[in-house]
């Protein structure tokens, strides 16, 4: 993999937008060639993390393990973004942008811990908070939508507690929003799923880790391995036991996914394989959407159309590209 290194002053967080990494919430740019400029607008409170719409016409910056957020129109405040404070100190903060037939909607949990809800960023009404909402009792987290846009999915996690996924189809929620009471897609599996990330509209790269509902009955996903599954068919393809341990997956494609526990490394989803690594970066340790504290564990950044991570490292940002074959 190639490493580069971009020095940073007064970091706060970092956002891929149009192949340059932005500080939001610092108002900063920092270019892949060196090239550092000033926005016109910053924003003075904790925050520490940041997503962009798919246009960059819309920014939600917010504080990780909060319950403030601010979302941006063209850099200018639109309004604030507030989710409920039920256990909101321990884990990631639920948030994406999605856009269907030219409108974006941010996705979070303004109503209750457990609801997903679409809310329009232009007029700021939630579509999805209709009568007859009865979610089940999960707290979502780590939201990530597929390539195209199509689906949803949810790396959260249920009491007491136990991190699990799950999957919806975001066109067919925004015409009946009590499909996000209940999961259209979820592997029924007897482990805790810790971590997963989308290849395609089809396939994800999931990953478990040792906690077990049933000894008795593994099912077919065992305790701490990784594997490809095709979420439409409901199937399970070879699942691997990894040569290290793993954290926080990243599919680059349906061979290959980083991982980011400890240090960076690509792994092979085939064999379980480290391919590629850089153990003199520091990735943090994280393994689940509950993490209790931001200190140990570094904002880190996938840019799904180059494959390319960008770990936030207090004073500088480590950007790590692999290499081509990947």
């Amino acid at each position: 993999m190639k490493t580069q290194t971009i020095q940073a002053t007064h970091l706060k967080t970092i956002c891929w937008w149009n192949n340059m990494i932005v500080d939001w919430a610092a108002g900063t740019t920092y270019s892949l060639d060196g090239t550092v400029k000033q926005l016109v607008r910053h924003y003075a409170f904790d925050f520490d993390t940041a997503i962009t719409s798919a246009d960059g016409k819309y920014v939600f910056i917010y504080n990780k393990l909060g319950t403030k957020g601010l979302l941006l129109k063209n850099g200018e405040l639109i309004k604030e973004i507030n989710r409920p404070y039920y256990c909101a100190n321990v884990y990631e903060f639920p948030a994406a942008f999605a856009t269907l037939k030219d409108k974006t909607y941010l996705i979070h949990c303004p109503v209750a811990y457990n609801q997903l809800d679409f809310e329009d960023v232009d007029t700021g009404e939630i579509i999805t908070n209709i009568k007859d909402r009865n979610p089940d009792d999960r707290f979502h987290s780590r939201l990530e939508v597929s390539p195209a846009g199509i689906f949803l999915m949810s790396k959260g996690w249920v009491w007491h507690p136990f991190d699990e996924i799950n999957i919806y189809d975001i066109k067919q929620c925004i015409k009946n929003p009590l499909l996000l009471d209940h999961p259209q897609f979820r592997p029924n599996v007897n482990v805790e799923i810790s971590t997963a990330s989308f290849i395609n509209n089809k396939e994800i790269v999931i990953g478990s880790s040792d906690g077990v509902l049933d000894e008795d009955d593994i099912g077919k996903l065992p305790p701490k391995h990784i594997c490809l599954y095709n979420f439409t068919a409901n199937q399970f393809v070879k699942p691997i036991k990894t040569k290290e341990e793993f954290g926080n997956l990243f599919a680059i494609n349906a061979n290959h996914a980083w991982d980011m526990f400890g240090f960076p490394k690509i792994i092979d989803i085939n064999t379980g394989e480290i391919v590629d690594k850089n153990n003199e970066i520091n990735s943090g340790k994280q393994q689940s959407s509950i993490i209790n504290s931001t200190d140990y564990f570094p904002s880190i950044i996938f840019n799904k159309q180059t494959g390319q991570i960008a770990i936030n490292s207090k004073n500088k940002i480590e950007v790590l590209t692999p290499d081509q074959g990947f």
